[in-house]
């Protein structure tokens, strides 16, 4: 997406307020910091504001800089300013004009970090207009409950005339309903001069950004204001903020999904985060949670209560019900849970199944191989149409080092056995039930542990006797 201009200087910069603390999140994190949909508020703002291919992007920072840097940096082009004392909102657009943009010139579009459902397409059309208009400064306005928010104060003819913060504001303008949701696109031959001419003579003692506008209108050129639905611009400054906006965006990626061919069982209930992919015609059911990188594949089938995150399912892939995947790898055809694990780095080849209460890591597993109850694979390679059996241990680690235990194709592991690593077992081999295996199988042979049965006869009667007597 990019911003064509209407004049001959077209470029663009994109400035981010996002040093506020947010006192009212009652939290040691700046509020910028607080995740939706599994990412930061800031970055939500970037990535609506990237497609505009801005020339420079700063963000102000204050409160936890180091912290709010970091969560910037991956993935984004951006400059920072730091807002040592915090002034108001002009005062951050001086600090970010002064540290990054002193020699820029164009036009500046100026965000919050805190409005994170605001949409690529809103902030190109407002560029747009602004452009085409030649405005001096324009702006996006809105309608709806305004508590807490500057009104637009307009004149008979229904121009704009200014911007009246609520504290500010008389008892009339009070009932106006259009609100400011301070997203701006402002010409920087302008901008630097209606910073410098900032005061403080308000109800909270801070140099107001809403006071620009008065300015731009005092000076008779263009100001346009652009209007957006409210519960695009709605920023966050409580806990019940952020979870109502939460609902809102997961209602919004779940709407998306089911549109290009996902189903699912209870929508109320999933959680998706926006960067996950699924394929048609996958299945979704309750209470299902997908997450990070996560890449599902078509004719999946996740049942309830499964947490993906950052993990791979290739087509056709069955989540059984309570599984837990992290970092990991599923080929076409595998079956998995319900009850079982996969943690990071785990790789599964088509068609293998992992049954109840198994927990894989760090392990390659081949196709056809199945591991359907109880048991702990780690650090282990194993091979094709293999079956591990119930119980079964790969004991990888010996208090200073983790080893590995190879497995080849075809082999039978009986129940109840240890592997202890570092082992290889070959092609075609077995292990009897309840072995222990601490050296290599050769290739076709058995391997076991003799434990001759013994028997007591008449114990149990005698055993019984004891016990009454001890208790009486």
């Amino acid at each position: 997406m990019s911003v064509p201009a209407t004049e001959k200087d077209a470029r663009l910069a994109v400035v981010v307020l996002a040093a506020g603390q947010g006192t009212r999140m009652k939290s040691a994190h700046a509020k910028v910091l607080h995740p939706l949909g599994g990412e930061p508020l800031v970055r939500h703002v970037l990535a609506a504001s990237a497609p505009l291919g801005a020339e420079r992007t700063v963000v102000v920072v204050g409160h936890q800089a180091a912290a709010v840097e970091a969560a910037c940096r991956a993935g984004f082009a951006v400059d920072f300013a730091l807002q040592t004392e915090q002034r108001g909102t002009g005062h951050a657009v001086r600090v970010a004009v002064d540290a990054q943009l002193a020699d820029f010139t164009g036009d500046v579009l100026i965000l919050y970090g805190d409005c994170p459902l605001l949409r690529a397409e809103t902030l190109e059309r407002l560029v747009r207009r602004h452009r085409e208009q030649r405005a001096l400064l324009s702006l996006l306005t809105t309608v709806s409950d305004p508590h807490g928010y500057g009104r637009i104060v307009r004149d008979a003819t229904g121009h704009l005339q200014a911007i009246v913060e609520e504290r500010d504001a008389s008892e009339e303008q009070r009932l106006i309903r259009e609100w400011n949701p301070g997203i701006y696109c402002v010409q920087s031959r302008f901008l630097s001069t209606a910073l410098a001419g900032l005061t403080a003579n308000n109800a909270q003692g801070e140099l107001y950004l809403t006071d620009i506008v008065a300015a731009a209108v005092a000076r008779g050129e263009p100001v346009v204001t652009e209007p957006v639905a409210p519960a695009e611009v709605e920023g966050i400054n409580s806990r019940a903020d952020l979870a109502r906006l939460e609902a809102t965006l997961r209602a919004e990626i779940v709407a998306r999904h089911m549109a290009a061919g996902v189903s699912f069982l209870d929508p109320a209930t999933a959680y998706v985060e926006a960067s996950v992919t699924i394929g048609a015609d996958t299945v979704v059911g309750p209470m299902v949670q997908l997450r990070g990188a996560t890449r599902i594949g078509r004719d999946c089938r996740i049942e309830g209560n499964a947490f993906v995150t950052d993990s791979e399912l290739a087509d056709g892939v069955h989540l059984r019900p309570m599984v837990v995947i992290t970092e990991s790898r599923i080929g076409s055809g595998a079956v998995i849970g319900p009850f079982a694990q996969l943690r990071p780095g785990a790789h599964l080849h088509e068609d293998v199944h992992i049954g109840n209460f198994v927990e894989v890591k760090k392990s390659e597993i081949g196709a056809g191989t199945k591991a359907n109850h109880l048991a702990y694979l780690g650090d282990a390679t194993i091979g094709r149409e293999s079956n591990i059996g119930a119980g079964t241990i790969t004991c990888n680690y010996d208090g200073f080092v983790k080893q590995r235990t190879m497995i080849g194709d075809r082999v039978q592991i009986g129940s109840d056995s240890q592997l202890v690593a570092p082992v290889t077992i070959g092609d075609d081999a077995y292990v009897a039930t309840g072995t222990t295996v601490r050296h290599d199988v050769e290739p076709g042979a058995l391997a076991f542990n003799p434990k001759p049965d013994q028997r007591r006869a008449g114990w149990v009667e005698g055993f019984r006797k004891r016990m009454r007597s001890a208790k009486s």
